[in-house]
């Protein structure tokens, strides 16, 4: 079944039992918004902030100018994405599992999931613990989900937060993102050490093999998920870098003959749905990997795979946290890098004058992003047929 079919069914049946047990659920609806309150982990978040008050305070004044530094960064290549809005939008929707024509990437439901649910712990309770260690009263944790769109939140004290200084304040709006770039680099560092330590000592690569196949791409049909490529056109293809080498230079229209391990298919090239210059097959590979003889003598053939799943769950949870925290430090509201802006911009210019210059800001990031998420969902699902 299409991962869409399981987010649909799954959003209705949230939404039917969030609407018949109201009230037994204990959840808020607000039009497309649903929420449930609790004061649960309140005790668990305190905790964290006051073992080490000063530590958290002396993270986050260094991570501020991190902030800021990504937030710049974001305007940059938001900036060069103009020049190929057309061909490849600058935003694409995180959809565990979901594949179309254009998609740069697709993310395994089971992995994506784990990863968004890191995400969205992460980024609340870093929160959550630093409204903490500037004294600021956390008056509910939930979760919420806003159509489709899946979330939670750490609710602090309103007043408590206007009451705060401006550098408290800015080490709050910071910490999520902050937190989030933090655990991408703990979870890149596994994936470097069970890949190095555990993978390459133990496997070696005797072929390509295929991931997955873009629907509606040359290769739908022919081509399919598991098959080992050994050549292309009689270059061999040993590892992903020999296979790259195979198809560099190949130009629209060309047939590529492929030795699988299910015998010869041939392909013909067509057009990159991300640079009409550029050809097309529309396959995702890596490393087809066997185990060393010694390894497999000593440990068998099932458990040494289970680095794989360790490198790529660890993989996936590196790169949603690192995509979801640097996206959340663009200056636009109601991101965190809109409030990081705004109070940056109010430390010379009064209120007045920041805040249409925030809200110019913000209307034009969300009116390019729209454009963009749209525009690429839609181009995905015309070159779906």
């Amino acid at each position: 079944m299409n991962a869409l079919w399981y987010y649909a069914i799954g959003f209705v049946i949230i939404w039917v039992l969030a609407i018949l047990f109201k009230d037994q659920l204990k959840i808020d609806i607000n039009g497309p918004v649903l929420m449930r309150r609790t004061l649960r982990m309140r005790d668990l978040i305190d905790s964290i902030a006051q073992k080490s008050p000063k530590f958290w305070r002396i993270f986050m004044n260094i991570g501020i100018p991190v902030s800021v530094f990504f937030m710049g960064l974001m305007i940059y290549f938001i900036i060069l994405s103009l020049n190929t809005f057309l061909e490849a939008p600058a935003a694409t929707p995180i959809l565990p599992g979901v594949d179309y024509p254009g998609n740069p990437l697709l993310i395994p439901l089971g992995y994506g999931l784990i990863g968004l649910a890191t995400v969205i712990i992460v980024h609340e309770f870093a929160h959550g613990i630093l409204a903490r260690v500037e004294k600021i009263k956390i008056k509910s944790i939930g979760v919420l989900l806003l159509a489709i769109l899946p979330g939670a939140f750490v609710e602090p004290d309103e007043e408590g937060v206007k009451k705060a200084s401006r550098l408290a304040k800015l080490r709050i709006y910071a910490a999520g993102s902050i937190f989030n770039l933090s655990f991408a680099g703990i979870a890149l560092l596994i994936v470097f050490l069970v890949s190095s330590f555990g993978i390459a000592p133990a496997f070696h690569s005797d072929g390509t093999e295929i991931t997955s196949v873009v629907p509606n791409s040359p290769a739908n049909g022919l081509l399919k998920e598991g098959m080992i490529i050994y050549s292309i056109n009689g270059k061999t293809t040993n590892n992903i870098t020999e296979y790259a080498k195979a198809l560099n230079n190949t130009k629209i229209g060309d047939e590529l003959i492929f030795q699988t391990d299910q015998g010869v298919v041939k392909v013909k090239t067509g057009v990159n749905p991300n640079n009409s210059t550029r050809s097309y097959i529309g396959v995702r590979s890596t490393d087809h990997q066997v185990i060393n003889q010694d390894v497999s003598a000593k440990y068998g053939n099932s458990l040494p795979w289970v680095l794989f799943y360790l490198k790529d769950l660890f993989y996936w949870i590196f790169l949603l946290n690192f995509a979801v925290g640097t996206f959340n430090l663009l200056p636009m509201k109601p991101l965190d890098g809109g409030h990081i802006f705004e109070e940056i911009l109010s430390y010379k210019l009064s209120k007045k004058t920041v805040k249409p210059i925030v809200n110019g800001f913000s209307l034009v990031l969300i009116s390019f992003l729209v454009v963009s998420l749209v525009y690429g969902i839609g181009r995905g699902i015309l070159l779906s047929f």
